[in-house]
Protein backbone atom coordinates (compact mmCIF):
# COMPACT_ATOMS: atom_id res chain seq x y z
CA UNK A 1 0.00 0.00 0.00
CA UNK A 2 1.53 3.16 -0.90
CA UNK A 3 1.06 6.44 1.31
CA UNK A 4 -1.16 8.27 -0.93
CA UNK A 5 -3.37 4.93 -0.27
CA UNK A 6 -3.04 4.96 3.30
CA UNK A 7 -3.87 8.93 3.53
CA UNK A 8 -7.09 8.23 1.59
CA UNK A 9 -8.04 5.20 4.33
CA UNK A 10 -7.13 8.07 7.39
CA UNK A 11 -9.30 10.14 5.74
CA UNK A 12 -12.15 8.24 4.37
CA UNK A 13 -15.46 9.66 5.88
CA UNK A 14 -17.62 7.30 7.95
CA UNK A 15 -20.90 8.33 6.33
CA UNK A 16 -23.53 5.80 7.62
CA UNK A 17 -26.41 6.32 5.17
CA UNK A 18 -29.74 7.49 7.63
CA UNK A 19 -33.22 9.15 6.80
CA UNK A 20 -32.37 12.11 9.55
CA UNK A 21 -31.74 14.86 8.27
CA UNK A 22 -28.19 16.01 8.95
CA UNK A 23 -28.46 18.70 11.95
CA UNK A 24 -30.43 15.86 13.39
CA UNK A 25 -27.49 14.03 12.91
CA UNK A 26 -25.41 16.41 14.11
CA UNK A 27 -27.19 17.68 17.35
CA UNK A 28 -28.21 14.08 18.16
CA UNK A 29 -24.70 12.70 17.57
CA UNK A 30 -22.90 15.42 19.62
CA UNK A 31 -25.36 15.09 22.13
CA UNK A 32 -25.17 11.37 22.28
CA UNK A 33 -21.06 11.96 22.60
CA UNK A 34 -21.09 14.26 25.38
CA UNK A 35 -23.36 11.41 27.19
CA UNK A 36 -20.52 8.94 26.34
CA UNK A 37 -18.06 11.33 27.77
CA UNK A 38 -19.97 11.58 30.49
CA UNK A 39 -20.80 8.05 31.16
CA UNK A 40 -17.29 6.83 30.72
CA UNK A 41 -16.05 9.82 33.57
CA UNK A 42 -19.03 8.36 35.97
CA UNK A 43 -18.46 4.78 34.90
CA UNK A 44 -14.67 5.68 36.41
CA UNK A 45 -15.25 7.07 39.35
CA UNK A 46 -17.69 4.69 40.60
CA UNK A 47 -14.54 2.12 40.33
CA UNK A 48 -12.41 4.63 41.86
CA UNK A 49 -15.08 5.07 44.89
CA UNK A 50 -15.65 0.82 44.99
CA UNK A 51 -11.77 0.16 45.16
CA UNK A 52 -11.26 2.42 47.83
CA UNK A 53 -14.41 2.77 49.71
CA UNK A 54 -13.93 1.65 53.65
CA UNK A 55 -15.55 1.42 56.51
CA UNK A 56 -18.27 -0.35 58.50
CA UNK A 57 -20.29 -0.83 55.35
CA UNK A 58 -17.43 -1.68 52.88
CA UNK A 59 -18.79 -5.00 51.98
CA UNK A 60 -22.21 -3.75 50.62
CA UNK A 61 -20.79 -0.55 49.70
CA UNK A 62 -18.36 -2.68 47.78
CA UNK A 63 -20.58 -4.64 45.81
CA UNK A 64 -23.05 -2.02 45.30
CA UNK A 65 -20.60 0.34 43.75
CA UNK A 66 -19.62 -2.62 41.28
CA UNK A 67 -22.76 -3.23 40.30
CA UNK A 68 -23.60 0.24 39.74
CA UNK A 69 -20.19 0.65 37.69
CA UNK A 70 -21.02 -2.58 35.17
CA UNK A 71 -24.54 -1.11 34.66
CA UNK A 72 -22.94 2.15 33.44
CA UNK A 73 -20.24 0.61 31.61
CA UNK A 74 -22.58 -1.77 29.87
CA UNK A 75 -24.36 1.77 28.18
CA UNK A 76 -21.14 2.84 26.74
CA UNK A 77 -21.21 0.40 23.91
CA UNK A 78 -24.96 0.94 23.23
CA UNK A 79 -24.30 4.79 22.87
CA UNK A 80 -21.56 4.85 21.00
CA UNK A 81 -23.09 2.45 18.34
CA UNK A 82 -26.49 4.24 18.08
CA UNK A 83 -24.40 7.36 16.72
CA UNK A 84 -22.73 5.17 14.25
CA UNK A 85 -26.07 4.04 13.23
CA UNK A 86 -27.29 7.39 12.62
CA UNK A 87 -24.40 8.55 10.83
CA UNK A 88 -22.40 10.34 13.63
CA UNK A 89 -18.72 10.03 15.01
CA UNK A 90 -17.88 9.78 18.46
CA UNK A 91 -15.47 9.46 21.54
CA UNK A 92 -12.14 8.77 19.65
CA UNK A 93 -9.62 8.76 23.34
CA UNK A 94 -9.77 9.57 26.56
CA UNK A 95 -8.63 13.14 25.76
CA UNK A 96 -11.54 13.18 23.72
CA UNK A 97 -13.74 12.18 26.91
CA UNK A 98 -11.88 14.44 29.50
CA UNK A 99 -12.97 17.08 27.12
CA UNK A 100 -16.17 16.65 26.69
CA UNK A 101 -16.97 15.36 30.34
CA UNK A 102 -19.35 17.35 32.25
CA UNK A 103 -18.64 15.69 35.96
CA UNK A 104 -15.96 16.64 38.09
CA UNK A 105 -13.08 14.33 38.95
CA UNK A 106 -12.89 13.27 42.40
CA UNK A 107 -9.07 12.81 42.86
CA UNK A 108 -8.90 13.11 46.33
CA UNK A 109 -6.63 10.56 48.37
CA UNK A 110 -9.78 9.71 51.30
CA UNK A 111 -13.21 10.38 50.45
CA UNK A 112 -14.91 9.09 53.31
CA UNK A 113 -17.90 6.87 51.92
CA UNK A 114 -20.66 8.75 53.05
CA UNK A 115 -19.62 11.56 50.46
CA UNK A 116 -18.44 8.49 47.85
CA UNK A 117 -22.49 8.01 47.68
CA UNK A 118 -23.82 11.55 48.17
CA UNK A 119 -21.31 12.62 45.19
CA UNK A 120 -22.31 9.42 43.17
CA UNK A 121 -26.14 10.33 43.51
CA UNK A 122 -25.49 13.96 43.05
CA UNK A 123 -24.01 12.86 39.73
CA UNK A 124 -26.53 9.95 38.57
CA UNK A 125 -29.44 13.00 39.08
CA UNK A 126 -27.55 15.47 36.79
CA UNK A 127 -26.94 12.45 34.29
CA UNK A 128 -31.10 11.84 34.64
CA UNK A 129 -31.21 15.53 33.50
CA UNK A 130 -28.98 14.79 30.96
CA UNK A 131 -30.42 11.82 29.25
CA UNK A 132 -34.42 13.94 29.35
CA UNK A 133 -32.79 16.87 27.38
CA UNK A 134 -31.08 14.24 24.87
CA UNK A 135 -34.69 12.60 25.17
CA UNK A 136 -36.25 15.41 24.23
CA UNK A 137 -34.02 16.51 21.16
CA UNK A 138 -34.53 13.13 20.18
CA UNK A 139 -37.95 13.53 20.19
CA UNK A 140 -38.06 16.71 18.39
CA UNK A 141 -36.17 15.13 15.41
CA UNK A 142 -37.96 12.32 15.13
CA UNK A 143 -35.55 9.75 16.52
CA UNK A 144 -37.72 7.03 18.18
CA UNK A 145 -35.10 4.74 17.88
CA UNK A 146 -32.74 6.69 19.99
CA UNK A 147 -35.51 7.96 22.27
CA UNK A 148 -36.50 4.66 23.43
CA UNK A 149 -32.95 3.98 24.05
CA UNK A 150 -32.50 6.17 26.58
CA UNK A 151 -35.52 5.28 28.42
CA UNK A 152 -34.22 2.33 30.16
CA UNK A 153 -31.33 4.44 30.60
CA UNK A 154 -33.43 6.84 32.52
CA UNK A 155 -34.79 4.49 34.44
CA UNK A 156 -31.21 2.34 35.98
CA UNK A 157 -30.00 6.14 36.50
CA UNK A 158 -33.02 6.51 38.91
CA UNK A 159 -32.52 2.88 40.29
CA UNK A 160 -29.06 3.90 40.89
CA UNK A 161 -30.28 7.33 42.80
CA UNK A 162 -32.88 5.37 44.51
CA UNK A 163 -29.93 3.08 45.96
CA UNK A 164 -26.98 5.87 46.79
CA UNK A 165 -30.09 7.73 48.43
CA UNK A 166 -31.19 4.83 50.46
CA UNK A 167 -27.43 3.75 51.18
CA UNK A 168 -26.07 7.43 52.46
CA UNK A 169 -29.46 7.71 54.98
CA UNK A 170 -27.34 5.38 57.30
CA UNK A 171 -25.74 8.21 58.99
CA UNK A 172 -29.10 9.69 60.32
Amino acid sequence: MDMLELRSRRTAPLHTPTNLGSNAVRDISGALTALLADMLALYLKTKNFHWHVSGPHFRDDHLMLDEQAAQIFATTDSIAERVRKIGGTTIRSIGHVSRLQRFLDNDADYVTPLDMLVELRDDNIQLIGRLRETHELCDENRDVATASLIEPWIDEAEGRVWFLFESSRRAE
